[in-house]
């Protein structure tokens, strides 16, 4: 289970848009991220690999942190919006349920709620 020290620098890290490095930090190696139904991404390397790449192919990112980050030993669900500003101009906003099971200090599987609608570009 995390401790509220750990939650918070977790969030402070991910809004600070350091997503390659909060997954370097904070989730096991073994970790698995999963997006809606799809098959789970599983490896801390590999998560970070597909983080850096989706990253790379924005100009910019917004992170926010839409309280209140709901807690039950080591299940922690966080609402997440994304906005990414993209090298064409064109913007996306996401919003999303992060579904973690944490192994003390450390989240090692992730899960994503979001309507994929979302990932379609809105031009300037």
């Amino acid at each position: 289970m995390p401790t509220n020290a750990t939650l918070e620098s977790f969030i402070a890290r991910v809004e600070s848009n350091a997503h390659v490095e909060a997954i370097a930090e904070f989730y096991t190696e073994g970790a698995s991220m999963q997006e809606n139904n799809e098959p789970p991404r599983v490896g801390r390397e590999l998560l970070m690999a597909h983080e850096a790449g989706a990253l790379g192919r924005a100009a910019s990112v917004a992170s926010q942190c839409v309280r209140p980050v709901f807690v039950n030993g080591d299940h922690v669900v966080i609402r997440w919006i994304f906005e990414f500003v993209q090298k064409d101009g064109s913007r996306r906003r996401i919003e999303e349920l992060a579904y973690q099971r944490w192994d003390g200090e450390r989240i090692a599987r992730e899960q994503f709620f979001y309507d994929p609608k979302q990932f379609v570009p809105v031009q300037p």
